[in-house]
């Protein structure tokens, strides 16, 4: 009699036969395969035989083991992880379920993938499924040159185009999220830009300050804001003695007036604030809705 029925409960004399693609009938016993699954329950009540067909022989011993014990060996489920899974789910076992979908994607490879994404869609496996949609996603070009991606290109073209699908949702959202870490950089470039010409023109820093604040004499360079400090006074620097900025044809004249320009735009101190242009602003505002503004 098969190793599967090893218990430590007394059983009776089987009452069932189970046929699987061996010839000999495996003995079990129905109240046990009806009490672990409600498929078998339902076949049971019209049949005194039961055919498992499709799967390997080795592979249904390890199933009823499963029914009888709870308990599947580490190298049946290596071997038959698959086979398992499909079993579980045809006959409404979902504790085996839930240990094929662990083990099958803890050994899915790019030469098994497209036979698990499959199956893993015929018994309803969303984890697993993704899982293996992933390590599509992640070694695409190994993937496409296996027999199982050529394979699904001739007999399977729905699930390949979900596949390809998924893949571009992925790679789409992947160019979002970069470009929304890019924006997000940008964004904190320009608040730390904002943030030290105030600092400049406030307070003053190593080089460069207001009329009204005395430099001191070698000063330690800026801390607070580091190189944009650095990069920011050698730009007010430039904009104050070039010759070209008036007539737009200096650049960095350029970068400094749009500077000035978002500052005075997001600033909401106008009367106390020391930058350039943002000062005048309130007063410019008025006589431009008072018609004195040319």
């Amino acid at each position: 009699m098969d190793t599967f029925m090893t218990t430590t409960r007394v059983l009776p004399e089987p009452d069932l036969y189970l046929y699987t693609s061996v010839s000999t009938p495996i003995p079990v016993h129905a109240s046990i395969l009806a009490s672990a699954s409600p498929v078998l329950e339902n076949i049971i009540m019209s049949n005194k035989i039961i055919k498992i067909s499709g799967v390997p022989h080795r592979a249904v011993i390890a199933f009823l083991r499963f029914l009888y014990s709870f308990r599947c060996r580490k190298e049946e489920m290596e071997k038959y992880g698959m086979h398992l899974l499909a079993l579980s789910h045809v006959y409404a076992v979902p504790e085996l379920k839930k240990r094929c979908v662990k083990a099958v994607g803890e050994h899915v490879t790019e030469e098994s993938v497209v036979d698990v994404l499959q199956l893993s869609r015929l018994c309803d496996a969303p984890d697993l499924y993704l899982k293996c949609v992933k390590l599509v996603d992640d070694r695409f070009k190994k993937v496409e040159r296996t027999e199982g991606w050529r394979f699904l290109q001739n007999h399977d073209p729905a699930l390949e185009l979900d596949i390809l699908c998924i893949l571009d949702d992925n790679d789409n959202r992947k160019k979002r999220l970069m470009m929304r870490k890019r924006q997000e950089k940008v964004y904190l470039q320009l608040s730390k830009a904002m943030e030290c010409l105030e600092h400049i023109c406030t307070e003053g820093c190593t080089n460069v300050g207001p009329y009204d604040v005395e430099l001191r004499k070698g000063r330690e360079p800026c801390t607070k804001f580091g190189d944009t400090c650095q990069g920011m006074q050698a730009l007010i620097q430039h904009f104050a003695t070039c010759t070209n900025g008036n007539s737009g044809g200096c650049m960095r004249c350029k970068r400094m007036w749009q500077l000035f320009r978002l500052h005075s735009s997001i600033c909401h101190r106008h009367d106390s604030c020391k930058v350039p242009l943002c000062r005048g602003k309130k007063r410019r505002e008025k006589m431009m809705e008072d018609g004195d503004y040319l």
